[in-house]
Formats: structure tokens, sequence, C-alpha cells
């Protein structure tokens, strides 16, 4: 459910409303029972925390390990033919 914006026009409270987005816009502001206005706001953006994301940061290390024996294995048959 989001957060509105509200701000009285005849008053100026600015205060905000969680609601479904089902719900009808608020009429009449809490403090002064005058007229409101609903904002636009930008939203919220997405929070980055930490030093930051790597592309390997999310590798499988056994997928590493697979590797190096694969290398491993394959330079022991190109000794074995090349002599």
């Amino acid at each position: 459910m989001p957060t509105y914006e509200y701000k009285c026009i005849e008053c100026g409270y600015l205060f905000e409303k969680f609601q479904r987005i089902t719900e009808d816009p608020l009429k009449e502001c809490p403090n002064c029972k005058g007229h409101i206005k609903r904002l636009i706001s930008a939203g919220s953006s997405p929070i980055f925390k930490g030093s930051g994301f790597y592309q390997t940061d999310y590798k499988n290390k056994s997928n590493q390990s697979i590797s190096k024996s694969e290398s491993k294995v394959e330079s022991k048959t190109e000794t074995k033919t090349s002599k």
C-alpha cells in the first residue's frame, strides 16, 4: 500500500496518509476541515548500502573449483599428446 502526501489549501497543513490504491483520495483536512489536495511525489528509490555489487559477488565457488580441475586435466592431456 502506498503512502500519499496531502496538503491543505486553506491552512497549508502537510501530511501523509497510508492508503490502498483503490481508495478514494481524502477530501477534508484533519487540522482545519478545509479542502486538501493530493500531491505528486517522486516515490521511493532503491537504497544502496555498502561498498557495492560486483559481477563476482554471486559466483558459485564450486564452479570455480570445477573449472580449475578441468584446466589441469586438459593441460595433462596436452603434454601427453605432445610427447
